[in-house]
């Protein structure tokens, strides 16, 4: 964990100092760019084809993915990127963010604090599409806690034009912590240690920051890469539990 570095390759992504080298510069949001030069400094490292597919970047410890969503979409490339050797994927989490909206005439408001504190496990609830490939030998997973600065568009369907709104971008400013996932047994550590045991998808959703739809997709992943087993039920929901190993 570098935090200066991050900060600085932050203020280069901003700066428009990071763009050469590598298709998918331009264009591309200030967070995924920032995250994926923090990884990879040199250009001519990131956008690196590998077979069929074009890995984010290529470092000494092997391919480096950053995903923020849509974690389905990586089925096919990450079955590619691990029969050749180690790979990192990388999911950023706005830990601490703040909220600032552009008006039709180009205005930006003041920033605002966001009440939502999503944590690490937050990944839980997105990792479910890629189950089958979590105790991969060459899988790893690094969850970096972020402060963001979002600017959405003012063009939302709702009264005050924020509900449905669009995401112009997210520019990140500080890194907060990094969470490492190198074996089976450490998905554990993306459970909050203050969640009570045991305890229902829901409550673990809730402790993270996701819907309870997601939070059902977040414990079925701990059960599915056996850091959790159910011990019983309360009502119709599964109560979990940490395994001991």
């Amino acid at each position: 964990m570098d935090p200066e570095r991050f900060a600085e390759t932050c203020r280069r992504v901003v700066a428009g100092e990071a763009l050469s080298g590598g298709i998918g510069a331009l264009g591309e949001k200030s967070l995924h760019l920032a995250v994926k030069c923090y990884f990879q400094p040199d250009p001519g490292k990131r956008e690196v084809p590998v077979g069929p597919y074009v890995a984010d970047a290529w470092t000494a410890e092997g391919i480096v993915e950053v995903q923020t969503r849509s974690f389905q979409r990586l089925r096919p490339k990450l079955q590619a990127f691990l029969s050749q050797g180690p790979v990192t994927l990388v999911y950023p989490v706005p830990a601490q963010k703040t909220v600032s909206w552009i008006s039709e005439d180009g205005t930006v408001s003041p920033p605002r604090k966001s009440p939502a504190k999503p944590q690490a496990g937050h990944v839980l609830g997105e990792l479910y599409q890629l189950r089958t490939f979590l105790t991969h030998e060459n899988f790893r997973l690094c969850v970096l806690l972020l402060q963001v600065a979002e600017y959405r568009l003012l063009n939302g369907w709702s009264k005050n034009r924020k509900r449905g709104s669009t995401r112009y971008d997210r520019i990140p400013l500080a890194l907060l912590d990094e969470v490492w996932v190198r074996s089976p047994r450490e998905y554990a550590q993306l459970i909050p240690p203050e969640l009570p045991e045991p305890f229902t998808s829901r409550e673990l959703g809730k402790a993270v920051g996701l819907s309870p739809k997601k939070g059902s997709c977040a414990a079925n992943t701990l059960w599915s890469v056996g850091a959790v087993e159910r011990v019983g039920k309360r009502g119709n929901a599964y109560l979990y539990q940490k395994k001991t190993l």
